[in-house]
């Protein structure tokens, strides 16, 4: 447990300027659009904080598939519901998405993840028979 708590940490930590940067990518092109065109002091730091959340849970989740005596489906759901909560969370808390949407939000959500791994297997499934084939 504690090797599992120190790579999470330490993936977490790797990744998370990628939040804030992200942000302000999104930011610029909001206000280059017209959509936003300042933003609060409060506002910034709740979002940069945010994301930076966002962005070290992503990354540091990714270590429960070390965890030998996981099962990869379970792994994968926990994997699923840490992001689920991070990022509905986040939305929720800055005010990025209503409370009405969620329904919506959780559908896609979960399509998008397992699309992700649905793609993920096949690539893997394809590229093993090749190497099989070569042997």
């Amino acid at each position: 447990m504690k090797r599992f708590i120190l790579n999470f940490v330490k993936r977490g930590a790797m990744f998370a300027w990628g939040g804030p940067a992200v942000l302000c990518i999104v930011w610029l092109c909001l206000n280059a659009s017209g959509v936003v065109t300042a933003v609060t002091i409060p506002q910034a730091v709740l979002a940069i904080v945010t994301t930076m959340l966002i962005a070290f849970v992503h990354a540091g989740i990714t270590c429960i598939y070390q965890v030998e005596r996981l099962p990869k489906a379970i792994a994968a759901m926990i994997q699923l519901a840490c992001l689920y909560a991070v990022y509905a969370g986040g939305y929720l808390l800055n005010g990025w998405m209503r409370r009405d949407v969620l329904l919506v939000f959780t559908i896609c959500f979960v399509l998008g993840f397992a699309l992700i791994w649905l793609i993920v297997y096949l690539s893997t499934k394809r590229s093993v028979k090749k190497l099989n084939a070569k042997a």
